[in-house]
Formats: C-alpha cells, sequence, structure tokens
C-alpha cells in the first residue's frame, strides 16, 4: 500500500442509544423529529445564545426539546459550531470530559468534531479525554438530529459535566463562547420519579430559579444537569443574557403514566441589550398598564392578575420592569422594580399602579387626567455592579442613551433609566445628576460608593 497517498483514518462514535431512545431508521428518526418541530409553538427569543433541552426518549421529551430547536432554522446559514454539554450518568469522573474521536454519527448522517476549538478547551485544566464516558452515554447524542434537521450542517464540541463546580464550567463556556457562528447547548432533565402535581410544583419553582440566573440553588432534585446549567447561567449573569422558559411539561403529559414523572424544560437565553419581545407582547403589556390604572382610578387598589392558558411565555418570564407615566410631555409618575421577582405581565401591573397613585413625587391620578396620559414600559436587564478607579474612570466606561444606572452608597441611593439621556446627552451631567437624585453632594467620591449598569427594552409613549 502506497502510505504516503493512504487516506487519514477517521474515527466515528457509533451511535449508542439508537433504537432506544430514538428510532434507528433515517426515515422514522426523521419524521419523529419534524414532528417535534412541526407542533412546537413559535418562540419568543429570536437569536439564542444558549438552549437548554431535555435529553430522554423522544417519545417522552421530544415535544418539549422541538421548542428549543424549531427557532433555530431561522439561524441555519449562522451557526456552524454548536457546543454541547451534557451530565454524565453512568461514569464518575472529575471535571469535564471529552470524546477523541472526529465525528459522531446518527441515523441522520454524520457530525464532524471541531478539533481546533476542542483542542483549546482541552488545554483547561479539568478538561480530559475518556471515551469510556461517552460509551452509552445519550445526553449529548439525543440532541444531534434536532439539531441536524434545525441547523443542518454543523461542527460538535462535545462536552460531558461530571463532577465539576458551576466556575470549572463556566471556564470551559468562556473559552467556548465564540460569537455568532456558536450556539451552547446545555443537556438536562428536571426533577425524577415524583407524581404528577409534585412534579409540576417542584419544575415550575426551578424554571423561577432560572430565568433569575440562580443557578446556585439548583441541584439534582431539580435538573440532572444542574452542573452544567450552573455554569451557562454564571456565565449568562457575567454576559448579561436573560432566559425565557419556552416549555416546561413532564412525561405524563406526553406518554407516560401519572405516578412517577419525569420533569422537561427548554429554555433560551439571549443578550438583554438585543432582547425584544413581540409586538403583540408589547401591546398587551401597555393595554395592562392602562387597564391597570383604570382599575386604580376606579377601585383605589391594584388589580388582580391572572393568565390566560394562551399567554406568551415571554410576559411569564421572570422580568424586573419600569411603568412611566407622562402628561404633556412631562413626567407624571415613574416606579418599577430593579430586580425580577415576579412574572413580567404581573409586575407592569404592579409597577403601573404605583407609578399612577404611590409615586410620592406627585399627586394621585385623577379622571381627568386618566385619558390623556402617556404610558411607557421598560423591562430591565440584570443590573451588573461597574468596577472603575475614579469619577473620571466612570464617566468614561457609561454608554450613552445605552445605559441605565443605579449609585449607592450608605443607604443614599439613585436611579436612572437609560431615558434620562434624552435630557442629559453628557456623561458628567449624568453621573453629577444621578448623585443629585441619590441625595449626594455634587462633589461626592468615596470608596464605598457602587455603581451598577443596566439596559432596557422600552416602549410605549412618553
Amino acid at each position: 500500500m502506497d502510505m504516503v497517498n493512504a487516506a487519514p483514518h477517521i474515527s466515528i462514535k457509533q451511535p449508542a442509544v439508537a433504537d432506544a431512545f430514538y428510532p434507528g431508521d433515517k426515515e422514522a428518526c426523521t419524521d419523529i423529529v419534524e414532528q417535534c418541530l412541526s407542533s412546537a409553538k413559535p418562540s419568543p427569543v429570536s437569536t439564542p445564545k444558549v438552549i437548554v433541552a431535555p435529553h430522554a426518549g423522544f417519545v417522552f421529551s421530544g415535544p418539549i426539546a422541538g421548542t428549543a430547536y424549531a427557532g433555530l432554522r431561522a439561524r441555519a446559514g449562522t451557526i456552524n459550531r454548536v457546543v454541547l454539554l451534557g451530565p454524565a450518568h453512568r461514569t464518575p469522573f472529575k471535571g469535564l470530559a471529552t470524546t477523541s474521536v472526529d465525528a459522531w454519527a446518527t441515523p441522520l448522517g454524520e457530525v464532524p468534531v471541531d478539533w481546533p476549538t476542542l483542542r483549546d478547551v482541552l488545554a483547561l485544566p479539568g478538561v480530559q479525554i475518556l471515551d469510556e464516558a461517552f460509551s452509552e452515554e445519550h445526553s449529548v447524542e439525543v440532541h444531534l438530529p434536532f439539531l441536524q434537521r434545525a441547523l443542518g450542517s454543523f461542527e460538535l464540541v462535545p462536552l460531558l459535566v461530571g463532577d465539576a463546580s458551576h466556575r470549572d464550567v463556566a471556564r470551559a463556556l468562556d473559552q467556548l463562547w465564540g460569537g455568532p457562528e456558536t450556539l451552547i447547548v446545555i443537556s438536562s432533565d428536571l426533577s425524577h420519579f415524583h407524581d404528577y402535581d409534585t412534579a409540576r410544583k417542584m419544575d415550575g419553582e426551578t424554571s423561577r430559579k432560572i430565568e433569575l440566573l440562580q443557578g446556585d440553588k439548583i441541584d439534582g432534585n431539580g435538573a440532572c444537569g444542574h452542573r452544567g446549567l450552573g455554569g451557562a447561567l454564571l456565565q449568562a449573569r457575567r454576559r448579561d443574557l436573560r432566559v425565557t422558559t419556552l416549555d416546561v411539561r413532564n412525561s405524563g403529559d406526553t406518554r407516560g403514566g401519572r405516578d412517577k414523572v419525569v420533569g422537561y424544560g427548554s429554555y433560551a437565553m439571549e443578550y438583554a441589550e438585543s432582547a425584544r419581545i413581540s409586538h403583540d407582547d408589547r401591546e398587551m403589556l401597555k393595554r395592562a398598564s392602562r387597564a391597570a390604572l383604570k382599575f386604580g382610578l376606579e377601585h383605589g387598589r391594584e388589580p388582580e392578575t391572572q393568565f390566560g392558558s394562551d399567554i406568551s411565555s415571554a410576559l411569564t418570564a421572570m422580568r424586573a420592569s419600569f411603568v412611566t407615566i407622562t402628561l404633556d410631555g412631562k413626567l407624571r409618575g415613574c416606579i418599577g422594580s430593579l430586580i425580577a421577582h415576579k412574572p413580567l405581565l404581573l409586575d407592569v401591573v404592579s409597577s403601573a399602579y404605583k407609578a399612577g397613585f404611590g409615586d410620592r413625587r406627585f399627586e394621585p391620578l385623577t379622571e381627568d387626567e386618566i385619558d390623556r396620559i402617556g404610558v411607557g414600559v421598560s423591562i430591565l436587564s440584570t443590573p451588573r455592579r461597574m468596577t472603575f478607579s475614579d469619577e473620571a474612570d466612570l464617566v468614561r466606561q457609561i454608554r450613552p442613551d445605552q445605559d441605565g444606572l443605579i449609585m449607592q452608597d450608605g443607604d443614599k441611593r439613585g436611579i436612572f433609566l437609560p431615558s434620562v439621556w434624552e435630557s442629559l446627552p453628557k456623561s458628567a451631567d449624568f453621573i453629577r445628576n444621578l448623585k443629585r437624585k441619590a441625595g449626594l453632594p455634587l462633589d461626592h467620591w468615596s470608596d464605598s460608593l457602587q455603581v451598577y449598569r443596566y439596559t432596557t427594552e422600552s416602549f410605549g409613549v412618553k
């Protein structure tokens, strides 16, 4: 044999759970994946950077996974690398592991491994090649047919998470983060083997923690992939991503009994700076704000709000919001929450009522004013603490027309929404006036001064 011209050996990982978790036949596998994708409700997240999806047999968790993957089809020409993290169910080990293979096979074809990228992450401490951990593992493999149908061609960076801290996972994700060409997939089911009602309650609590980026409060009882999930949520907090729950069900809703069920959830993380809810959801929030004000005028209290069965997941996501009321172009009330603690729709309703009747700077709204006011809604990202050496450094760092700021020193605190830039376009003036609002002298500076930055998605009449 001519060894010089011989083709290089390509090692391919064959499916471990085909014909068990999903059909081993190409046509049958395609059919069930397409059914799951086509039946999914439209995703409110158009450009997810990270998705979380379940990894059970397709007849059980496929419909829920489909809600995470269906929205990716519009990005098939953009995403060419998928970083996929699954929990290690069978082989115990420390840290993170990958395989030595060059490609993964499924009934739908082969997925090449992105070895240049994988070599970079293998240089990190605690990341190793451990083929045996993948030999019978399903948590990575079951996602591939969905990705193949949604994206077409892409390269894979497969990782299993063993006994690793959230920081270990976050460090690896930081290395792999990339740009719009890179999608990160976190593989995890939710609660295991509780009765139907208990599972629904537990999975709802876990979903709220995920939306609040509270990975440190989720353990193996809430999600089997909690280590990978916690690392992703740590990165989401650092990089200012917001999470939307797309679907939460359990095996009792799909194909199993209801005595002992497994919970499944799909979630999407997107950059808060560019995140946008739909036009219909915006209109719903504006109507709800005005309805809350009219109800408050008539009844003297905040209305009680209940969700309909068809409400958008964007409106039930845990979000912080402000509602601003104007009259004849001037501020008439502005109140909200800085930290998410309730579903967006409920938070907006509460903020609207308080802005109309609880802002101490103004008298309560009157019947004469109610039909003449403008109402604006701002959805806040998670505030992130800034680091700076002095006031000049702080002034250089803030971004006009984009940043909202929270300034705090001791018991003094002031808040500016990004809309304040319209009247204070210079950064130095923005900071000085924020000090004034916080009750601090204009020349105040101390080592205990804290400033937090956030962005908003704002809409409505100013």
